[in-house]
């Protein structure tokens, strides 16, 4: 599949994705353009459920929404706040040391771009693209399971790991795209395209696919 096949995809699933439910992170980037919040939420995120992440970011952000506030918590309250997220207890540190970074070395702003945002402990590039994607409108590509896996089976790239899935992708699909790639093709891939029993038969791109239809 070639690059300009893979928007008219894209395009497809983002028009059919009014009727999944967005991820939780994209949804709140979209909502309430605050990088901080989602920087925290994506930390939460990680191997954890969306429905698990939304109940304990919402009952965080409840208590503390910005670094200031965050830092006075204790590692003990935060741990308390955001169970039963995956890793609870790393997590809770990871927060309360990048918030105090983010107040000491950027003057309570997060960073706006890929190398400082990786510089932050805990921050990988599926993390800080989707902070400067969602938290900061610019254009970047997430590239977490679903996109590494989707793409693959649809053909776009073939690659081995998300890394090089990200460069691929950039090289392939213009800029104007590349932020509606991540929380289309997750949306896509927790309701149709799953990693085991895809529902083929109810895709709405299955004649894109190079796969075809799946048998497991």
């Amino acid at each position: 599949m070639d690059g300009k096949t893979f928007v008219k995809v894209l395009k497809i699933l983002k028009e059919e994705s009014k009727n999944w439910k967005a991820p939780v992170v994209a949804f709140m980037g979209r909502t309430e353009n605050n990088p901080y919040k989602v920087l925290i939420a994506t930390i939460l995120s990680l191997r954890t459920k969306d429905q698990v992440t939304v109940v304990a970011a919402d009952r965080l952000f409840s208590v503390a929404d910005t670094p200031e506030k965050m830092v006075k918590l204790s590692e003990s309250e935060i741990e308390k706040l955001i169970y039963p997220v995956g890793f609870y207890k790393n997590k809770a540190k990871v927060i309360k040391e990048i918030s105090q970074i983010i107040i000491d070395k950027y003057n309570s702003k997060v960073p706006d771009n890929l190398e400082d945002l990786l510089s932050l402990k805990g921050v990988g590039r599926k993390t800080a693209n989707l902070v400067l994607s969602e938290g900061f409108g610019k254009p970047a590509i997430c590239v977490d399971i679903h996109v590494h896996r989707i793409s693959n089976r649809l053909g776009v790239v073939k690659t081995k790991n998300p890394e090089q899935t990200e460069m691929e992708l950039m090289k392939k699909v213009p800029k104007k795209y590349w932020r509606d790639i991540n929380w289309v093709l997750v949306a896509f891939g927790q309701t149709i395209c799953k990693p085991v029993k895809p529902l083929c038969d109810k895709c709405p791109v299955k004649n894109f696919c190079e796969s075809g239809n799946i048998k497991v």
